[in-house]
């Protein structure tokens, strides 16, 4: 499936300044510490927000394949169970151990994120070695390839003893509270605007608009796709591995083609190339069944309230793509940014603090 031609942003000067060095991540940590302390004792807010987290980073990680590069990738949810499976192993293994030097809390989230980090690099390379070969291939041929790949891993999951074959793994050490995912969160969205607005984001966007022209202008087309690949296979990895933290049990079931597609959904529905958008629609397709279990309860229907959820969230899915592609096929951003859309008065008055 070829990405409809649409309007590249704006020429703006490269990495803005306040998205350089470590500043973003001193002024972060204070931030989402406030926010851990604030959502302390509501679990169901905890739990809500954790998976918008993670709706966030893979929303966010596939749009830099699918907005920025133009590709077509429909396998996310695979990279997703190998960063999942493979973390949630190696934190069954560390599970005992404890660094003698720290406080046990912070050895277990030290443990923790190299778990994580073991998850996100099993995604990158997975990704690596199916980008390499998969991305000289254009269009419907890479969307065919990368749900293969989905679907190959929730195979080999699902008969592999060491992963628990379809029963899944269980007893994963609960370690991802909302202000660590969101910290990834911040992370990615952080990665892909500095990414958007350097070099080699401009590079992702001629390819995006005229593959042969880029090439023809020396960009190397294929080592670019591969790089974006693996960048977004890598995040797709972390927000697995995230999510086998904060879930009692994972399974096949939890990576299937659906889950792809409700990613691809999110992307689409925000625009092609938008992270803001991006953001925007992986917070409103979570809360979208939270809100029709609310309406069905206030209808009275509470017996089968999470089977009807489950019933007819794709199909409004699906409404919901087809009224976009028809009044709005750019997406609800397109290509741009909040800032873009914001009153002038107020782009002026930011510009000139700039």
């Amino acid at each position: 499936m070829q990405t409809p031609a649409l309007p590249i942003p704006e020429s703006r000067p490269l990495v803005p300044p306040s998205l350089r060095g470590v500043l973003p991540v001193l002024l972060a940590v204070p931030a989402l510490a406030l926010f851990h302390w604030a959502l302390s004792g509501s679990e169901f807010a905890s739990y809500l927000l954790s998976v918008m987290g993670v709706n966030i980073i893979l929303a966010v990680s596939l749009n830099i394949v699918n907005g920025m590069t133009g590709q077509f990738s429909i396998g996310h949810a695979g990279f997703m169970a190998v960063g999942a499976y493979i973390a949630g192993y190696a934190s069954l293994q560390l599970k005992e151990v404890a660094l003698s030097f720290l406080p046990v809390a912070a050895s277990d989230q030290v443990l923790f994120t190299v778990a994580l980090l073991l998850g996100g690099l099993a995604a990158a390379a997975c990704g690596f070695l199916v980008g390499l070969p998969s991305l000289r291939l254009r269009g419907d041929y890479l969307a065919i390839v990368t749900l293969g790949f989905g679907e190959i891993i929730r195979v080999v999951v699902q008969n592999t003893d060491a992963f628990g074959r379809a029963l899944g793994l269980s007893g994963i050490p609960q370690y991802a509270s909302p202000s660590m995912v969101f910290f990834w969160v911040f992370l990615v969205v952080l990665a892909a605007r500095r990414l958007a607005a350097s070099s080699h984001g401009r590079s992702l966007w001629s390819i995006r608009e005229d593959e042969v022209a880029a090439e023809a202008m020396g960009v190397d087309t294929t080592g670019y796709k591969v790089r974006a690949f693996v960048f977004s296979s890598f995040f797709a990895g972390i927000a697995g591995g995230l999510f086998a933290h904060f879930v009692p049990i994972i399974n096949p079931g939890s990576f299937t083609f659906v889950r792809s597609m409700e990613i691809v959904v999110m992307v689409v529905l925000g625009g092609l190339g938008s992270t803001t958008g991006a953001i925007i629609a992986a917070i409103f397709l979570t809360l979208l069944p939270e809100g029709m279990r609310s309406l069905f309860g206030a209808l009275g229907t509470e017996g089968s309230l999470a089977q009807r959820v489950d019933q007819i969230r794709m199909p409004i899915y699906g409404l919901l793509l087809v009224v976009l592609m028809l009044s709005r096929p750019q997406g609800l951003f397109g290509t741009r940014e909040i800032w873009d859309v914001l009153p002038k008065w107020l782009s002026r008055k930011r510009g000139g603090q700039a």
